[in-house]
């Protein structure tokens, strides 16, 4: 194999002297520890785009082509295993990044975003999408005056690296899915909700109720949220336990302890939070004259915003602060709406999942060839190496 400057690449160099395939004879991959353990769950167009804007974009494949977001993504992955040490991961995307279902009750969600209008056709399989919801917004007709396809504000660089993810991540069988018509977000609450109260290899076995308590037994945990985006702070809880890990700080730690702080409202309240007070990176206007004080005083008094909507309809009037009440009823259809928008789906429809993080690549070959052609040989290895390194500590 040759690097970027034309040097081979001896597999040894990459896998550290050892090619061996990772697998049962039906091709699954098991890990060998029969040990429990806890869930990484990859918000993975968040990192993605963090790594684009945070790795040079001289880093490139020998044709020239940029690879930073792939390299990016992949030491992203190779850090993190080695200090969550997950015995599962699931790297989730995007079915749909601006749903229709969102967009029809809240206009302005994600408005901001769309880079134009295409024929469905036009949007290649590299260039997130989404349908017009039916009768769409004003503006969001194609030049055909028919339905067309929302593109996503992506930058050209960016773009041809998408497939690549896809291509790096199957070859180390590395679990990824996304669901058709929801987000990435909406997956990670399926899974976050759902996956500690299945069996060790699959998920959703049970549909727990909402406050259900610890997991049965046999559940290690925890499960761990990789993401830079605050709308998955709803999920974090302390029973099971879900933490997100907040990649715009460094992936610090986010427990129900650090929402409060931050906050002043425990970690399931956040979505109510950022309905009230707004959410310009979704394009949530928010209450006019609701700040985040404000909106933490009512979830606090009420426990909830349909909680505070209900004291509204029964006209009530303790428990709100000065001049929320008629800023609430002015901005009521908003908050009709927005509270269904800003709430993380736990129930997606998600295919059977093998979710067992590797302990090498499932097809080694091919993760050389792919290093290869696009100058990841340092990327790749130190994947492996993180990957051979969880499964040997799991064996002692």
């Amino acid at each position: 194999m040759t690097g970027g400057a034309g040097r081979r690449i001896a597999p040894k160099a990459l896998f550290g002297g050892g090619c061996a395939r990772v697998g049962g004879v039906d091709g699954t991959v098991v890990d060998g520890s029969g040990r429990p353990g806890g869930l990484a769950l990859l918000d993975t167009p968040s990192l993605y785009f963090r790594a684009f804007y945070g790795v040079p974009r001289s880093v490139t494949a020998p044709d020239g082509t940029p690879v930073n977001a792939v390299r990016g993504l992949l030491d992203v992955l190779a850090r993190q295993i080695l200090d969550l040490r997950p015995r599962h991961l699931v790297c989730c995307f995007d079915g749909d990044w601006r749903p229709a279902f969102r967009v029809e009750l809240v206009a302005s969600y994600k408005a901001h975003r769309v880079a134009e209008i295409v024929a469905p056709a036009a949007a290649g399989p590299s260039v997130p999408a989404s349908p017009v919801p039916a009768g769409g917004a004003p503006g969001e007709e194609s030049a055909a005056g028919v339905d067309g396809a929302q593109v996503e504000e992506v930058p050209d660089e960016l773009a041809p690296q998408l497939p690549v993810i896809d291509e790096i991540l199957d070859a180390f069988g590395i679990a990824r899915v996304e669901a058709a018509g929801f987000e990435a977000d909406d997956v990670i609450g399926t899974l976050a909700t759902r996956f500690p109260y299945g069996d060790e290899d699959g998920w959703a076995a049970r549909d727990p109720a909402p406050g259900a308590g610890a997991p049965p037994a046999g559940w290690a945990g925890p499960v761990d949220v990789l993401t830079g985006d605050r709308d998955l702070f709803q999920l974090v809880r302390d029973d099971v336990p879900v933490r997100v890990r907040y990649s715009v700080e460094k992936f610090a730690l986010v427990d129900e302890a650090a929402v409060t702080a931050r906050y002043g409202v425990p970690g399931r309240a956040y979505g109510d939070f950022a309905a009230l007070r707004g959410d310009p990176s979704d394009g949530l206007p928010g209450v006019a004259g609701i700040g985040a004080k404000t909106a933490a005083a009512l979830l606090n008094r009420f426990g909830s915003l349909a909680g505070a909507l209900g004291a509204l309809d029964a006209g009530q009037s303790d428990g709100f602060p000065a001049g929320a009440r008629r800023r609430l009823e002015a901005a009521r259809d908003y908050l009709d709406q927005a509270e269904i928008v800003v709430r993380v789906v736990p129930d997606v429809p998600l295919p059977a999942l093998r979710t067992v993080l590797p302990a090498a690549p499932v097809d080694p070959d091919r993760v050389l060839a792919l290093a290869e052609r696009w100058g990841l040989a340092s990327a790749a290895s130190r994947l492996v190496r993180a990957l051979a390194t969880v499964a040997a500590d799991a064996d002692r």
